[in-house]
């Protein structure tokens, strides 16, 4: 029996078809997995997926890409499926020629009139007896995927040739699979892995399969889970944290760290409470999820975990110049050199240059870089001459971040021949001819990366490129978030039911005006029950209602201490 699994990135399928393979080994079968523990078996597959995933190569195209995928299923075929079919195993496969479908025709937009024969070509006639279809909301397995590598320590900033497209492709993509699913309900089993534990998943397969392998057609294409009974009535700016906190609620009881992960940059005290109640287990995600925040409460957990998680601590840091930030790095340093460096962008203070001195005399050259974003000057400059001299492009691109100017951009021009995308970030929120230029080059190459570089810009061929971008990829949005502009409003009502998340964390920084509070009702009320949408509304609103309570606070206590002064 041949059994293939299929979803989007983030979707679970790796570890569902893996658990699977367990199960039904204790259960005595044979079985061969052509992605064992997530790896490719053959070796010449694995050098032909590192092609396909290379961000440098930019000039490779949907119709090459789509052809170098199908030599790595045919070599899968040929040296580990069809041998082991052959053998009377049961074969599972984590992804097969359907994913080559689904990129190249609902993805990329080939024909899947033209794609089919040259899949059919390569499966030699083999396809799968089932296929099972791991259904995750796109805006979730994002959440997964950022989650999982921030536990594994990988970096959360680099893409992979399908990243570069932007959030819309897995959208197009997962809408292939559903229309495959839906003409074939014969081969193809749904299973939804949005709201329900791995191990109730993992049951649902191998009961289904089971039924397959003893002759027993399963009654359902879809297995839905049971949700929980959720509040009724409509979500309002008023009930939305009930809804939030109940929604995550029972997401803490199926994936804790992940429940942990949408704290992040949530400000008030109903959050800082979830915090404290999950530090002991997770200690390092907890803290991180103060990313953006300067209360008293956040600067005390910090400073309790510093020792205990110091890296994570200095993660959570990232951007802030205060005094209390830059002797917290400072403690931070011996523990954590790389994370404190890399975190003092924009920040050209006498502290933060001793810092950068240690981490120099230390030998972490790449890390001061990568922390130079932003900082202009002399002593900044000779860093950069200095990275030149080792080699490290990507990373003295990346240290232009921010900065204007003839001098910037002759750098830039220099180092385009080594790291295009490292270039192109670095002109984010840039109006400048080279700017311009880069971005009239590479759009379609990395559109995501290009309209993230729009962040902040108010130019109208700025709007000209995120109105051309919204119709494929949802980062057109994040580039308006916090602006109050007409047309970043009427870009947010537009594409609202596209991107229904990435339009509420745009308003993030926004007064609750009426014309806001209606937005936020409508996005909510057309999903109720969506975390990532209840996630991102909640908070606007916190930050909103904290911002409001800081224009109170602050003036009166600055009375009060003008006022206990003047008596003295």
């Amino acid at each position: 029996m041949f059994i293939d699994f299929e979803g989007i990135d983030g979707s679970g399928k790796t570890t569902l078809s893996n658990l699977l393979a367990a199960r039904l080994r204790r259960q005595g079968y044979k079985v061969a997995h052509a992605r064992e523990g997530g790896e490719l078996q053959s070796p010449i597959a694995r050098r032909v997926r590192d092609l396909t995933r290379d961000s440098k190569l930019l000039e490779m195209g949907a119709r090459t890409e789509f052809f170098l995928n199908l030599a790595r299923d045919a070599q899968q075929l040929e040296e580990v499926i069809a041998p082991a079919l052959g053998r009377g195993e049961v074969c599972i496969s984590d992804r097969y020629l359907y994913s080559q479908l689904a990129l190249s025709g609902g993805g990329r937009g080939l024909s899947q009139q033209e794609l089919a024969p040259a899949c059919e070509l390569a499966s030699k006639g083999i396809w799968p007896d089932l296929v099972i279809l791991v259904d995750v909301e796109p805006d979730l397995a994002r959440l997964r995927k950022r989650l999982g590598k921030i536990k594994e320590g990988r970096s959360t900033d680099g893409d992979s040739r399908k990243g570069l497209a932007g959030a819309g492709l897995a959208v197009r993509v997962r809408e292939a699979f559903l229309e495959m699913a839906r003409k074939d309900p014969s081969r193809w089993l749904v299973i939804e892995n949005n709201d329900q534990p791995l191990w109730a998943l993992e049951q649902r397969i191998v009961d289904a399969v089971l039924a397959r392998l003893e002759g027993r057609e399963p009654q359902i294409q879809r297995i839905s889970p049971e949700v929980a009974a959720a509040p009724t009535g409509p979500v309002t700016v008023e009930n939305v944290e009930e809804r939030f906190f109940h929604a995550l609620d029972a997401l803490e009881v199926r994936e804790p760290a992940l429940a942990v992960w949408l704290l992040g940059g949530v400000p008030g005290l109903a959050p800082h409470q979830r915090r404290l109640a999950s530090v002991e287990r997770f200690p390092g995600l907890s803290v991180r999820s103060l990313l953006g925040l300067e209360d008293e409460a956040s600067w005390s957990l910090r400073e309790l975990l510093a020792k205990v998680v110091p890296a994570d601590v200095a993660a959570s840091l990232n951007g802030s110049t205060s005094p209390r930030a830059m002797a917290l790095n400072t403690q931070l340093y011996p523990l954590a050199p790389r994370e404190v460096v890399m975190g003092l962008k924009r920040n050209d203070s006498t502290e933060a240059w001793n810092l950068r001195e240690r981490a120099l005399h230390d030998r972490h050259l790449g890390e001061v870089l990568l922390g130079l974003a932003g900082v202009d000057g002399e002593a900044a400059w000779s860093v950069r001459e200095l990275g030149v001299q080792k080699k490290l492009h990507s990373e003295v691109a990346r240290s232009l971040t921010g900065l204007k100017g003839e001098r910037a951009d002759a750098l830039r021009e220099s180092l385009l021949p080594h790291d295009r995308l490292a270039v192109l970030r670095s002109v984010t929120g840039l109006d400048s001819p080279f700017a311009t230029g880069l971005r009239e080059q590479l759009a379609g190459k990395a559109l995501k990366l290009v309209l993230r570089s729009l962040t902040g810009l108010t130019t109208a061929e700025a709007f000209a490129l995120r109105e051309q971008g919204a119709q494929l990829t949802k980062e057109a949005l994040d580039s308006i978030d916090g602006m109050d502009d007409p047309r970043a409003w009427r870009l947010r009502e537009l594409f609202a039911s596209r991107w229904p998340a990435t339009v509420l964390s745009s308003l993030r920084g926004l007064p609750l005006t009426e014309r806001a509070e209606a937005l936020i009702g409508r996005v909510l009320n057309a999903s109720p029950g969506r975390l990532p949408l209840l996630r991102n509304a909640y908070c606007v609103v916190a930050t909103a209602h904290e911002t409001a309570l800081d224009r109170v606070v602050r003036p009166a206590a600055a009375s009060d201490s003008d006022a206990a002064r003047a008596s003295l």
